[in-house]
């Protein structure tokens, strides 16, 4: 019909659609490499130049931030990733997990591969990459090979946020100001300096099981210009804290209700492996119980443990820290006990890898 009433037409289109398929087929003719572009090659960071360039105080800001997005769902955070390397006469034992996520409006987003527990190699216990990405391009920008010194110092904010919003202020009546560590390896130092970013005249006491204590403890104050002492015993240290810091390998739990002030602000970071706990279920119970992520703490922190008990269920969260952060729920409100579940999320990760690469990449 279009031929009989309009040949001019009928001719035009028909030109029109030869020349699109002639266009396709010769696009689809071309070879691959005509069609691949040279991406600027990702920039590389050595862990020398992450430790001289980057702090904890860098990051709390640009981490809290980002529990605030996390807690009004504008951050994309998949659940972690675990891998876990069996001991064999020629591997292992270690244990390997993948994190990563995405801030809403952010210009990067960050990738992280982290190793711990390889302690049979006789060197670094573990390892870890973050690969940045550029949020507009999705080329890497910068691959950083951190060592788990990024993936410290997100955890130290986290730390060092938790002590802002939950543990009993420093004037309060009955407070001693007197922060606590149980373990002292190197996420109790960066949790020390976290505490120092937020609270500078604070006092420490430490244990450790390890009996890394005595020079945790010297080291600390050295750093930090505050006074630290070393307790006899995990209960002694628990006694005299406000605010306890616990950081252990997570085998066993580090303290007991019993021990514990009634005001008492537990910051736990040691369990983030369905095969870890640090605090006892009955505290868990009878705390104000605070996850970094609910959904990745009642499979892989301290909420797993209770859940598989019975003690509790999700519906006992109080709160995800975010909620506090974005003023959607108070922190702390009296003299309550509180605990407050620290897993790592990929927020976290993508917050640190955009701190790194504004730092460092630019």
């Amino acid at each position: 019909q279009l031929r009989k009433r309009a040949p001019f037409a009928y001719i035009h289109a028909s030109k029109m659609m030869l020349a699109r398929l002639s266009r396709t087929i010769a696009q689809r003719a071309r070879p691959l490499t005509a069609r691949t572009f040279a991406a600027p090659a990702p920039k590389m960071f050595d862990y020398d130049t992450i430790v001289k360039s980057l702090s904890v105080a860098d990051a709390i800001e640009t981490v809290e931030d980002a529990f605030c997005k996390l807690a009004q769902d504008k951050v994309d955070v998949p659940m972690p990733m675990h891998i876990t390397i069996d001991e064999t006469a020629t591997a292992g034992p270690g244990d390997c997990h993948v994190k990563g996520g995405y801030v809403s409006g952010a210009a990067t987003w960050t990738v992280k591969v982290a190793s711990v527990s390889f302690y049979k190699s006789g060197g670094p216990p573990g390892g870890g990459v973050f690969v940045v990405m550029n949020a507009v391009t999705g080329q890497p920008c910068g691959i950083f090979q951190e060592n788990r010194f990024m993936t410290d110092l997100r955890t130290g904010a986290a730390g060092g946020i938790a002590l802002k919003h939950f543990g009993l202020a420093a004037d309060a009546l009955g407070s001693s100001n007197t922060i606590g560590f149980i373990g002292c390896g190197a996420i109790a130092k960066v949790m020390a300096r976290a505490a120092k970013a937020v609270r500078p005249d604070f006092k420490g006491v430490c244990y450790a099981p390890d009996g890394s204590h005595e020079t945790f403890a010297a080291e600390m104050s050295a750093e930090l210009g505050v006074p630290f002492t070393a307790s006899d015993s995990a209960s002694e240290m628990c006694a005299e804290s406000d605010i306890i810091y616990t950081q252990t390998p997570g085998s066993t739990t580090c303290l007991e209700k019993s021990w514990l002030k009634p005001h008492a602000t537990i910051i736990c970071s040691g369990s983030d492996q369905p095969t870890k706990q640090e605090i006892p279920t009955d505290v868990l119970k009878a705390s104000k119980y605070v996850s970094d992520l609910t959904k990745q703490t009642s499979k892989v922190g301290e909420l797993r443990s209770a859940i598989a008990d019975g003690s509790m269920t999700e519906a006992d969260v109080y709160a995800e820290i975010g909620e506090v952060c974005n003023g959607s729920k108070p922190g702390r409100e009296g003299k309550e006990l509180i605990v407050v579940d620290l897993t790592g999320t990929g927020a976290q990760d993508a917050a640190i890898g955009q701190v790194a690469w504004d730092k460092l990449g630019n």
